[in-house]
């Protein structure tokens, strides 16, 4: 079973991770802040931010820890030709290299386009979803893939490309009002966003899976749901697909959304009866990835908690869902570090959890 961790935050930035790297401005995500400091002060801060962010020694700590895959969100700028924005590919070798140095596979995940598939700030781009609409933007998307796998053929750590993080469907679009979550800049520029049709991203999968495969046969291709899992049915085996799976991100505070704050039995019972039967169904239908997952349901009760009373309650968490994920191929924990203030941050800071003990002794053998 793959035992994983998101190394968030890194290459594609989100705020609330680190909110410091965002001093000085009034960005609220990667394009803005590129935009407001572009030029030298923008390549000086992600360079002292990417140099320290990750480091060789982070893949010495997480193969000592028994993981040993690592999901890398790159941007698409990763090749550095889009200005304002500043490339890093250099970052994506140096991981290579540690990877093969500790024996950790490497999945590269696609998390951001021109325009956004989502209007989330992990898309770069607050409140704008427009990429399926420029024919372009497709276009370099394609292309970026393409590149990294030719680049990357044939190392040993290059275990797997993510081909788009989180393309937003119609449904959650329109359901979670996303310009109202995210808001945009500019809103006249976010005019025309929408949620990423499934007929579309259909047929921008099986472009984007012929083009990787011109390139290797060997990678295996990872292809997000779309936050519409029960739509795919059999489409990816029926087309012909070798070697990839289906990714699925399963979130504890989207019961927080929809319900408000629970108690600890009542999140519990919602990993039991949504998430696992979820997961046992579809990965038994399809190579099936939790790709994201985390131990914070969100929850306000938490800061009123004592120390024992805390490592109850995330430890719980924690078996609930490891459990649930033993009907899928594997898991990547969302995120390996976090820079943010705050008791929340335990349930999302891999380091702390493992330091506070809320992954249970044995989660190495958990599937």
């Amino acid at each position: 079973m793959i035992r994983g961790v998101n190394l968030g935050n890194w290459l594609v930035l989100e705020k609330w991770m680190n909110p410091a790297l965002f001093d000085g401005t009034q960005a609220e995500d990667e394009t803005q802040l590129c935009t407001d400091l572009a030029g030298v002060r923008i390549e000086e801060r992600l360079k002292v931010h990417r140099d320290s962010y990750i480091t060789e020694r982070d893949f010495a700590y997480l193969a000592n820890h028994g993981f040993h895959a690592v999901r890398i969100p790159v941007p698409y700028f990763v090749f550095g030709e889009r200005p304002p924005f500043v490339g890093c590919i250099e970052y994506v070798d140096r991981a290579l290299d540690w990877a093969e140095a500790y024996g950790i596979d490497v999945l590269i995940e696609l998390h951001t386009v021109p325009d956004s598939q989502n209007g989330f700030d992990n898309g770069g781009m607050c409140g704008v979803c427009k990429w399926h609409k420029n024919t372009d933007h497709v276009e370099f998307a394609l292309t970026v893939l393409e590149r990294l796998t030719a680049r990357y053929a044939g190392r040993p750590a290059f275990w797997g490309i993510g081909v788009l993080n989180e393309p937003v469907s119609p449904e959650l679009w329109e359901t979670f009002d996303i310009p109202s979550r995210y808001p945009p800049r500019d809103p006249e520029y976010a005019r025309g966003s929408e949620g990423v049709p499934t007929e579309f991203l259909k047929r921008f999968y099986l472009e984007a899976y012929r083009r990787i495969r011109s390139h290797s046969t060997d990678v295996v291709v990872v292809f997000h749901d779309g936050f519409r899992l029960p739509e795919w049915g059999d489409y990816f085996s029926a087309s012909g697909f070798e070697r990839f799976f289906v990714d699925t991100h399963l979130y504890l505070m989207m019961l927080t959304f929809t319900a408000g704050d629970q108690e600890l039995d009542q999140y519990l019972d919602y990993v039991r009866t949504d998430f696992q039967p979820i997961v046992r169904e579809k990965g038994a239908q399809m190579p099936l990835l939790v790709g994201e997952w985390c131990l914070n349901p969100m929850s306000t009760r938490i800061a009123g908690l004592s120390p024992a009373e805390r490592h109850h309650y995330f430890r719980s968490i924690a078996e609930a869902q490891l459990e649930a994920w033993s009907g899928a191929a594997g898991w990547f924990f969302w995120s390996y570090k976090l820079l943010a203030g705050g008791l929340a941050a335990d349930g999302w800071d891999l380091g702390k959890a493992i330091e506070l003990g809320y992954f249970p002794d044995d989660f190495r053998r958990v599937g």
